[in-house]
């Protein structure tokens, strides 16, 4: 082979290299996008929490990280429990999961999607006698740029839906 046809040789081969390379950094950067990714971005920012009677409940930290395909919670707040989430969509399933994890030792998985504007997100937990408690946490944007998060459970010694928490999400200036 030639010194000229090897010349040739080796840049093909760069540029069949860089262009590999090229293709998977974009596929990789662009995993994330779309706006099935984005149906929870309503609840991105730091926030103060209230209840429904205006006292303070805490503050939330939520933000996306790893290139936009997960989002993290960090609750705070000085007298309940506090703890942190991580939340995704999964395109597999068409569905948003969160983990939820405080200083209680509770651990909660719920999953759910975006329905009438609200996410909606349900899961089970077992209570101290071993039976399923349910759970379903709505996080509705409202007109004022408010968020307001409505997580109820259900268990057998309960009729119905009984209110676990109920707060407003402020954005801090």
């Amino acid at each position: 082979m030639s010194d000229q046809s090897l010349m040739k040789f080796l840049c093909c081969l760069f540029l069949i290299i860089v262009s590999l390379f090229h293709s998977s950094v974009v596929s990789a950067a662009q995993a994330c996008v779309g706006p099935s990714y984005q149906a929870f971005d309503f609840w991105l920012g730091h926030w103060t929490v209230t209840t429904p009677d205006g006292k303070k409940a805490g503050t939330n930290r939520i933000k996306k990280v790893y290139d936009g395909c997960v989002i993290t919670e960090h609750y705070s707040n000085t007298s309940g429990p506090y703890g942190s989430s991580i939340n995704m969509y999964d395109s597999t399933t068409g569905k948003w999961y969160q983990t939820w994890g405080d200083k209680t030792g509770l651990r909660l998985q719920l999953e759910g999607q975006l329905t009438n504007g609200s996410m909606i997100m349900s899961g089970a937990t077992l209570n101290d006698d071993g039976q399923t408690v349910l759970h379903q946490i709505a996080w509705t944007p409202n007109d004022d740029g408010t968020v307001t998060q409505h997580w109820q459970v259900k268990s057998p010694s309960t009729s119905g839906w009984q209110t676990l928490f109920k707060g407003t999400y402020t954005k801090e200036e």
